[in-house]
């Protein structure tokens, strides 16, 4: 693997109060420069959680997505607040978004979403051993929760309002997961 490009310069372009652009410029070891845009990583990174009830079944939730002016079928996500783990935040965030607590929760997998133009990542975790347990969030509405049958994923991912691609790649590896007994 070739040594990592030397950055020579981080110039902010653009922000606003979620995002913040930069120019990325930066020299290849074969000497060859390039200016990059990228999303600037801000924060301590977000959680994905898929809670995973008793029967076996995935809650999902019904949120509005701006990006998509849409109601959309995801899963509870949120980002992780300053001074907490992926575990705390994951599990915060099932409370305020599901409604449920976890008894137990596993770190499956940190995935990145166009990581050539950003560096954001998620953290997916399994939340199971749930129990009726709700917080207040940030949500302007309160979330419909929906139970899916995992076994049943593959018509799951037909449906048109579940769409986001880590949430789809989410449950395939918690399939796998689970499956393999683990």
């Amino acid at each position: 693997m070739p040594a990592k490009p030397e950055i020579l310069k981080v110039t902010p372009t653009a922000s606003s109060r979620l995002f913040q652009v930069e120019e990325l410029s930066l020299r290849f070891s074969n000497g060859a420069e390039r200016v990059y845009e990228r999303l600037a990583t801000r924060g301590n990174g977000a959680v994905m959680i898929v809670p995973i009830t008793a029967e076996g079944n995935v809650l999902l939730i019904r949120e509005y997505a701006a990006g998509l002016e849409d109601y959309t079928l995801t899963l509870p996500k949120g980002l992780i607040d300053p001074g907490e783990s992926a575990h705390q935040a994951a599990d915060r965030e099932l409370k305020e978004e599901a409604g449920f607590g976890a008894e137990s929760l596993h770190s499956l997998k940190v995935m990145t979403s166009a990581p050539n133009y950003m560096g954001h990542s998620i953290n997916v975790v399994i939340a199971r051993d749930l129990y009726p347990c709700r917080l207040e969030g940030d949500e302007p509405e309160e979330l419909e929760v929906i139970s899916w049958p995992l076994t049943d994923l593959d018509n799951l991912v037909l449906q048109e309002e579940f769409s986001e691609g880590r949430a789809i790649a989410a449950l395939y590896m918690t399939r796998t997961f689970l499956q393999n007994g683990l």
